[in-house]
């Protein structure tokens, strides 16, 4: 059992990679704001 490297839990890795933690910080809110504003306009009534 000794011989067997551990798993480095995927969590983990992701915490442990400042590029891909710069990335999702930079997309998932700017992908939310983008949907917030697409909902807005889309509540927007029309005008007669």
């Amino acid at each position: 059992m000794a011989d067997q490297e551990e798993r480095i839990p995927v969590m983990q890795q992701v915490l442990d990679n400042p590029f891909l933690l710069l990335f999702l910080g930079i997309t998932i809110p700017t992908v939310i704001y983008l949907m917030w504003g697409v909902m807005e306009i889309a509540n927007i009534p029309v005008a007669h």
